[in-house]
C-alpha cells in the first residue's frame, strides 16, 4: 500500500501540483492535497509557489514582494511544526525551501539584484539554469552526491539569515547563494531552491530524492 504525503499548493492554481504530484506517484507515494494536518499522512512535501508574507520573518513587504498567500502560509506553517514534533519526513522545493527557512526562524531576501541568472528560462521547466555546489557532510551529499551540478532554478528570492538549527547543503557556483538548507536533527528534513520534480525522467540525481523521500518513510516506520 502506498504512502500517503501532504502536498501544499496554492489553492488558486491547482494545476501547479501536477508535476509534483506526478514525481511522488512515481517513486510510488501517493499524494494528499491540502490537508488541515499530517493526520493519515507520512510526511510534507511543500512546493513552488508565489512569495511567503515578509510579516512571518519581520520585514516590511517590498516593491517586489509579491502578495502574500496567507492561508497557504499559515497551513504550511502549521504542518511543518507538526513535522517537526513528530519526526515525520519533510521535503520543501523553491518557496518551499524559503517557508522551511522562515518556520525556523529565518529570513529571506526579497529581491535578488542579479535575479535573471538564477531564473532564466531557455526550452522548459527541466532545462539548466546554473551550476550549484553541493557541500560535503550533509544530508543532500549522501542522496545525491556532492560536488558541482547544474540545477533548474527559477525564484528572484532566497534565504537570508539562516534559521535555528539548520545546515547550509548547497550553494550556487555563481554567485554563493543558498540553494539547499537541512536539519541535521531530524531524520529526513531537506530542502532544495531548485525544482527536481522537473527532471524526475532525465536526471537520476533529482530522482534520487524523491527515492530517499519515499525510503524514510519506510525506515520511519
Amino acid at each position: 500500500m502506498s504512502k500517503r504525503v501532504a502536498v501544499t499548493f496554492s489553492a488558486c492554481n491547482p494545476a501547479k501540483a501536477e508535476p509534483y504530484e506526478a514525481a511522488l506517484r512515481a517513486v510510488g507515494l501517493e499524494p494528499v492535497r491540502n490537508p488541515e494536518s499530517l493526520t493519515g499522512v507520512e510526511g510534507v512535501l511543500l512546493t513552488g509557489g508565489t512569495d511567503v508574507d515578509p510579516k512571518l520573518y519581520g520585514e516590511p513587504r517590498q516593491p517586489e514582494t509579491q502578495e502574500p498567500d496567507c492561508p497557504r502560509d499559515e497551513l504550511e506553517l502549521r504542518l511543518l511544526r507538526e513535522a517537526f514534533d513528530t519526526h515525520k519526513p519533510v521535503f520543501a522545493i523553491c518557496r518551499g525551501m524559503q517557508i522551511f527557512n522562515v518556520a525556523c526562524g529565518g529570513t529571506l531576501i526579497q529581491h535578488l539584484d542579479d535575479s535573471g541568472k538564477h531564473r532564466v528560462r531557455i526550452s522548459g521547466p527541466s532545462s539548466d539554469v546554473h551550476n550549484v555546489t553541493v557541500l560535503p557532510q550533509t544530508k543532500l551529499a549522501v542522496i545525491a552526491g556532492e560536488g558541482e551540478r547544474p540545477a533548474n532554478s527559477r525564484h528572484h528570492q532566497a534565504v537570508g539569515r539562516l534559521g535555528e538549527g539548520l545546515l547550509v547543503s548547497a550553494l550556487s557556483s555563481d554567485d554563493g547563494i543558498i540553494e539547499g538548507i537541512e536539519r541535521p536533527d531530524h531524520p529526513f528534513a531537506i530542502a532544495v531552491q531548485w525544482h527536481p520534480e522537473d527532471r524526475i525522467a532525465c536526471d537520476p540525481k533529482d530522482r534520487r530524492l524523491f527515492e530517499a523521500f519515499a525510503e524514510s518513510m519506510e525506515r520511519k516506520a
